[in-house]
């Protein structure tokens, strides 16, 4: 089954998802960023997420990958998120299979 890739900013997409990237990411997000070229042929920068039903490319440059883990009170100083907040997201989605997936399969 192919999954519909959606390309979209972290501001626009759901609290939900947001959290649960913070999971998948707990230790921020600029290592993780890639770059491709999209559909105009423009090279963009985006944070991969796949969920069941979508693959996310969550754009953002390294610079607002850094803003959004400062301005957020979920994450330390160090930009690693609060071990609180990772187990109220854990408890809040432990029933999200891709979240918790083995990568062993």
């Amino acid at each position: 089954m192919n999954k519909p890739r959606v390309i979209q900013n972290y501001e626009k997409l759901s609290k939900e998802i947001q959290e649960q990237i913070k999971l998948i990411y707990p230790a921020g997000y600029i290592d993780y960023l890639i770059e491709f070229t999209n559909a105009k042929g423009e090279l963009v920068s985006a944070l991969p997420f796949e969920t069941d039903e979508k693959i996310y490319m969550v754009r953002m440059s390294v610079r607002k990958a850094q803003e959004l883990v400062d301005n957020d009170s979920d994450f330390d100083e160090d930009g690693v998120l609060l071990s609180s907040k990772r187990e109220k997201y854990e408890d809040k989605y432990s029933e999200v299979d891709y979240l918790f997936e083995d990568d062993d399969d």
